[in-house]
């Protein structure tokens, strides 16, 4: 795992070999933070990573100077490998929370710019996600939702979806808020 850009640009982590998590790959993680890059200045916003695994997802965040990042699993020694390694490089920005991610979604107060989520592509309840995330109003106002799953995923029935984006196995789906 690598960082793509930013004040830790190439440096590279190596979490224990037996974390449950598929960190997203460099390639798709690339493309993916170019979309991103189009449409924030991500030194100006804040950030919601659920099911943060390995950190690779929030370490980049982080290394282009997020304002914060709140990086949410339910796995221990992952967040704690998060902890480690934001202090090490000094990524102060980011917080940690050991949560189930709907429990997180149904119990924050706060609100996110950018909101990621990358549950194993087997979880059953990505509906659920995005409905929390718009019914309770997660995201300011020009906010957006990046699910990454798996092809066997088809969100362009939901109202809030915007498009899809496929890196060989890896698929980004995103959504904002409908605007009239």
């Amino acid at each position: 795992m690598r960082i793509i850009s930013g004040k830790l640009k190439g440096i590279r982590f190596s979490p224990p070999k037996s974390f449950p998590s598929r960190p997203t790959t460099d390639f798709a993680k690339e493309a993916l933070f170019n979309i991103i890059a189009n449409e924030f200045n991500i030194d100006n916003i804040t950030v919601l990573d659920l099911c943060a695994g390995t950190g690779s997802i929030s370490f980049e965040f982080a290394s282009r100077d997020a304002i914060s990042v709140t990086s949410v699993d339910q796995h221990g020694p992952s967040l704690n490998f998060i902890e480690k390694t934001a202090k090490k490089h000094e990524l102060n920005q980011i917080q940690t929370r050991k949560q189930d991610l709907l429990t997180f979604l149904k119990q924050t107060e706060q609100t996110f710019d950018l909101i990621f989520a990358d549950p194993p592509f087997a979880y059953k309840e990505y509906e659920s996600i995005i409905q929390l995330v718009f019914e309770r109003k997660l995201l300011n106002d020009t906010g957006l939702l990046i699910l990454e799953h798996d092809k066997n995923n088809d969100f362009s029935n939901v109202p809030e979806f915007m498009y899809l984006r496929n890196y060989g196995g890896v698929n980004f789906s995103f959504f904002e808020y409908v605007t009239e």
